[in-house]
Parts: structure tokens; C-alpha cells; sequence
């Protein structure tokens, strides 16, 4: 039995998610959950695109700055906190409107992934984590050939959790199983041309360094997050971190950043592309008539 409705924007990094999810909360009385892997951790402001409270215009959001950036914060705590705040939100009156860039959040939480039970073996990590990608995709590539093909081969934390699960288990990675889903789901997508999205991107990217993102790294490691540490939560906070430790110039950090941000943006829309269920709009009034149209539906 589906317990409400509420709603989920996507769309790739930099394509306006967040103006166009305030926009529709302000219209239909909702209240925001992000749905971004780096913006529920405490101090990563700049460098992961949070929104401001300016922005915010007055509209309450959810899932920012619940983690110490010292400590990995799992999907699996993510699902938890998102599922709770959804039904709080209903009970209050308001329309849920989950948001963001990181697929495996929003799917975790609008198809209802359970997830294996194996807790985290530090000291199994420790010895992968001086692995490449590479040799850590190759291990996974022979152990489960099957998870490896649907696997992100370049992202090192889930191939060591596979690992790690297979290792625990003596078995390939389960598939995740799925619970009924409790929510009718409306989703919306932010189409942008190729050409426009990588202009934007470069925008918001100047932009950010303008701002203090540099800055905003190199407190983050004087308040105690090693460079090491930094370097795992991807993007701007990796390449940042190389700059300041000089393993690169200025002037590669913004290249290599700049091409690492239109990679992950690929690798998003291979996600949400196969998603049937998501109604693709490029403005806000597109976007408020759909909306509209559903609740007359209902």
C-alpha cells in the first residue's frame, strides 16, 4: 500500500536542480531532501555545491551536514535518515521533493534497496585501499564477473565493499533486493544540451574557485581531514588536495577537474537515460504544469 506521493528531481551536476526544486517547493508547499553523497557532510560547502540559505528562500532542507567528513557515511545510513524524513515531512502537510546528482541515493530510496549485512572490515580495507582501481576492478573482474560489469570501475569505495562483501561471504554480490516501494513516486528530469552543460559546468567551476573553494580544502585539512581523506571524497575535494600538496599546478587542477566533472556527468546520465519513469523538462513552468497535471490525475 503506497503510504503518499512525493516527488524526485534529477538531473546531471550542474543543470539547476536546486533553483528549479525550490521553485516547485515554494509553489506546491514542500520541503527539500538532497540527495548528494558529499553534501551530508558537515564543512564541504563550496567544493560540493551546497545550497546557501540565501538560496534556500526560506524553503527547509534535509540530509545537509549530517556527517563528520571524518568518518564514511554510508548509503545504507542514508536510505534510514531519508525514509524518516520523507514520513515526517508527509505527517507535517508537505510534499517530500527529494533532489539530487548521486543515482545510487535516489534509487536506494524510490526502489527500496535492502542491503547485505556485512559489516565494514577496516583492517580488510586498510590492505586495499594502497590497491589502483584498476587492480581492484581486476580482482572483482575475476572473483564476480557479474557485478563487475555493472560496477563503477573507476570508484575505489564500492569496489573494496564488493570486495569486502565477497570476502565475508564466500559468495558473488548479492543483487540488491528490493521491498514493495511505499512512495508513488513523480520523477522529473533537467534536460540540457551537451554543449550548455559544459558551458555551465565551467561557469559554476570558476566560480567556486573565486569563491574560496581552495580556501574552503585547505581548512578542511588544518581542522584535522588528512590529505588522504580529502582526496576520497572525489572532484574538488581530490584535485584541490593534490594542488595544495603541489602534485599538480593551478592550471591542471582546473583542467583535470573541468573533464572529471563532465565524466561524472556521463556516467550520471547513463544512469537516469534508462529510466522510463522520468519526465524531462527544461524550465520551471514546464515543470509546475506537469506537476499540476499529476495532482489533477490523482
Amino acid at each position: 500500500m503506497l503510504l503518499a506521493k512525493f516527488i524526485a528531481i534529477v538531473g546531471p551536476t550542474a543543470s539547476g536542480k536546486s533553483e528549479l526544486g525550490v521553485l516547485l517547493a515554494k509553489k506546491f508547499g514542500g520541503e527539500i531532501i538532497s540527495a548528494d553523497s558529499r553534501q551530508v557532510y558537515k564543512g564541504l560547502d563550496i567544493g560540493s555545491g551546497k545550497i546557501t540559505k540565501k538560496e534556500m528562500r526560506g524553503v527547509p532542507h534535509h540530509l545537509l551536514d549530517v556527517a563528520s567528513p571524518r568518518r564514511k557515511f554510508s548509503v545504507a545510513q542514508y536510505q534510514k535518515l531519508t525514509l524518516k524524513a520523507i514520513r515526517d515531512i508527509q505527517k507535517r502537510g508537505k510534499l517530500p521533493i527529494l533532489l539530487g546528482g548521486t543515482p545510487f541515493y535516489v534509487y536506494t530510496v524510490i526502489d527500496g534497496h535492502i542491503f547485505p549485512g556485512v559489516k565494514p572490515n577496516p583492517k580488510f580495507r586498510q590492505k586495499l585501499e594502497i590497491l589502483s582501481a584498476k587492480q581492484l576492478f581486476a580482482q572483482l573482474e575475476k572473483l564476480d564477473p557479474v557485478r563487475a560489469k555493472s560496477i563503477e570501475r573507476k570508484n575505489k569505495r564500492r569496489l573494496i565493499r564488493a570486495l569486502e562483501i565477497i570476502a565475508a561471504t564466500g559468495k558473488p554480490v548479492p543483487e540488491l533486493a528490493k521491498y514493495s516501494p511505499l512512495f508513488d513516486v513523480f520523477m522529473i528530469g533537467i534536460k540540457r544540451s551537451p554543449k550548455e552543460l559544459k558551458k555551465r559546468i565551467r561557469k559554476r567551476l570558476l566560480s567556486r574557485l573565486d569563491y574560496g573553494m581552495v580556501a574552503e580544502v585547505e581548512h578542511l585539512h588544518e581542522t584535522g581531514l588528512s590529505w588522504k581523506r580529502l582526496e576520497e571524497l572525489g572532484l574538488e575535494y581530490r584535485f584541490v588536495a593534490q594542488y595544495l600538496q603541489k602534485k599538480i599546478s593551478y592550471r591542471e587542477m582546473v583542467d583535470f577537474l573541468e573533464k572529471a566533472i563532465n565524466d561524472f556527468v556521463r556516467r550520471q546520465m547513463v544512469w537516469f537515460k534508462k529510466d522510463p519513469r522520468i519526465h524531462w523538462v527544461s524550465s520551471y513552468p514546464e515543470a509546475k504544469r506537469l506537476v499540476e497535471v499529476k495532482g489533477q490525475q490523482a
